[in-house]
Formats: structure tokens, C-alpha cells, sequence
């Protein structure tokens, strides 16, 4: 989702500040959530400014690159191992632990996929 305007965010404030209206009804008026124009006086009143505030990031990735192109020999491999393999054998190459799920997302985003096989059908070792 994107940042709102600074005109609007602006435009908030200074109504806020020349009309007698509480905060509920403010938001009702412009259409957003009242804990947004909380969050916005909030800022205006500590900072005097209504600039967004920049995007926190997000997580890290669990795997380095030299650690995702160890991956890809990995599953170009074995290309018929489980998520769970591929966890086993990513830590006997590289030492690293990942869960199953972080797998599956390291797969989604390396754009591979995984051929399915019934566990009936998989030959038992």
C-alpha cells in the first residue's frame, strides 16, 4: 500500500487544527482509520512535520547467495527430493539449517518447482 499524499496528510492536519472536530469524525470525513490520524497528529505534534516515514525493510534472507547457487546444484541434483530432503542435504553442503517452509519459500522465490510424487509411488530406501 502507498504512503498518502502530503497534501492530504496536510490537508488533515490543518482542519484538524481551525475546525472543532474530534479525531473519530475526522476520520470518518476523510475516509481512513482513526488510529491513522492518532498516528499523524502524533508525528506532527513531535516532529512539526507530516513526511511519511520511510519503509522499515523487511527480513533478511536466511541464505546467502553463495548459499542459493548451492542450493540450485542441489535441486538440479535431485531433482525429485522432498522439501525436507533438500533441507538435509543443503545442511551437509553448507552447515546451514533451514525449516521446510523456508524452503519452500527459497524454492518460490528462485523460481523452482518441485515434481509431486505420491508417497505410495516413491521408492522406500
Amino acid at each position: 500500500m502507498r504512503a498518502y499524499s502530503i497534501d492530504f496528510r496536510q490537508k488533515i492536519v490543518e482542519v484538524y487544527h481551525n475546525e472543532p472536530i474530534s479525531q473519530r469524525q475526522l476520520a470518518k470525513r476523510f475516509n481512513v482509520a482513526k488510529s491513522y490520524v492518532q498516528k499523524l497528529l502524533k508525528q506532527y505534534r513531535e516532529t512539526g512535520d507530516v513526511q511519511p516515514k520511510p519503509h522499515g525493510g523487511g527480513t533478511e534472507l536466511k541464505l546467502t547467495s553463495e548459499q542459493q547457487v548451492t542450493l540450485l546444484e542441489i535441486v538440479e541434483e535431485n531433482n525429485d527430493a522432498t522439501l525436507e530432503e533438500l533441507c538435509q542435504l543443503l545442511k551437509e553442503k553448507t552447515e546451514v539449517s533451514i525449516s521446510r517452509a523456508t524452503m519452500g519459500r527459497m524454492m518460490q522465490r528462485l523460481r523452482l518447482t518441485l515434481k509431486k510424487n505420491n508417497s505410495s509411488n516413491r521408492k522406500r530406501e
